[in-house]
């Protein structure tokens, strides 16, 4: 399972490169999804780890390149309209709500290896809509001519960078722990999955809000609140577990720590990265924020975790928040890109 995290490092930029080069992005995302499709189909095929590992590290390699190359695909269909890009990736968080709870439902009565299809249906729809989605060309911009390299060199971007990594990072112990420590300390395991919804509910509900938000609200400022916000939420989280109502808030500001981070976030590299470069922006996001940082947050929570128990596994998660907020402050700025 680790290599779905690992290849979330290194494919979405090997890919985003490559779209970029050639400025066709829709026929890579297609070729990724059929790939992905093909190496997923071994896990059929034998029960062996290093059988396992090995399918699960292609298929990984293949289903990462995907998401950034269709998020620069929306951006690019959004051009003057980045705003709306929360109503496009509410569906996203749709999509999780009714895989979790449907997939819930029915593994109550199938058996668990029902998930392996279920799985595969996820992956061919994926490829049967990478069909349907309409290839948008990069428009040429000014930056075109400046190398990406000097883009990514720029204090500000790097200060994004280093924010978002490390507020992936504060998420780590949360996606690892959230259910284990809620039902370590007494909650039903149904509690549990309301909970899990709540966030995503409130997530969603930003999501849509974002068009209002912006028009009022500069990114830094959201981004700056979304990242306050985690900083509270991963204490309540870890030392007043025990309060249902503490908890419950703690879940209502998901919509500012994912939903309203995202978008801001998703926003802010567009900004940077334009023209010829979109598709590498987009992908050296999900590379150090949700690879690097994720990886390290789910890492560095589960040594945490394990040597000095849970309370401080969350501290942690509150500190990651807290330095990506201080980096933010710092040094970025949305000066002309």
């Amino acid at each position: 399972m680790s290599m779905l995290q690992v290849m979330r490092i290194f494919s979405p930029t090997l890919w985003g490169w490559q779209a970029d080069r050639t400025g066709k992005r829709i026929p890579i995302v297609r070729m990724a999804a059929l790939l992905s499709v093909t190496a997923y189909v071994g896990v059929f095929f034998g029960k062996q780890f290093s059988w396992l590992l090995a399918v699960m590290m292609l298929m990984s390699f293949f289903w990462s390149a995907c998401l950034p190359l269709v998020e620069a695909t929306t951006l690019s269909h959004l051009e003057g309209r980045i705003d709306r890009y929360g109503q496009i990736r509410s569906w996203g968080s749709l999509g999780f709500i009714l895989a979790v709870v449907g997939l819930g439902q029915i593994l109550d009565h199938a058996p668990i290896h029902f998930i392996l299809l279920a799985v595969l249906g996820f992956l061919l729809g994926i490829l049967f809509f990478s069909w349907i989605v309409p290839e948008a060309a990069p428009l040429s911009h000014e930056t075109d001519s400046v190398p990406v390299k000097s883009i990514l060199k720029r204090s500000e971007v790097l200060a994004l960078f280093s924010s978002c990594l490390l507020m992936a990072a504060a998420h780590g112990p949360y996606y690892t722990f959230f259910s284990i420590y809620l039902v370590s300390h007494g909650y039903l395991k149904s509690s549990v999955g309301w909970l899990w919804g709540l966030g995503v509910i409130c997530e969603i509900g930003v999501f849509f809000m974002m068009p209002k938000i912006m028009r009022h609200f500069t990114l830094k400022s959201i981004l700056a609140f979304s990242l306050s916000c985690a900083v509270l939420r991963f204490a309540l989280i870890g030392w007043y577990v025990d309060s249902l109502f503490l908890i419950v808030m703690a879940q209502v500001l998901h919509a500012a720590t994912f939903g309203a981070h995202h978008a801001a976030a998703m926003a802010a590299v567009h900004h940077f990265f334009k023209g010829k470069h979109q598709a590498k922006g987009q992908s050296f996001y999900t590379s150090l924020a949700y690879g690097v940082g994720g990886t390290m947050g789910a890492l560095g929570g589960g040594y945490a975790w394990q040597m000095l128990g849970p309370q401080p596994a969350f501290g942690l998660a509150s500190l990651f928040a807290l330095a990506g907020l201080m980096i933010l402050l710092w040094k970025f700025r949305l000066s002309p890109g």
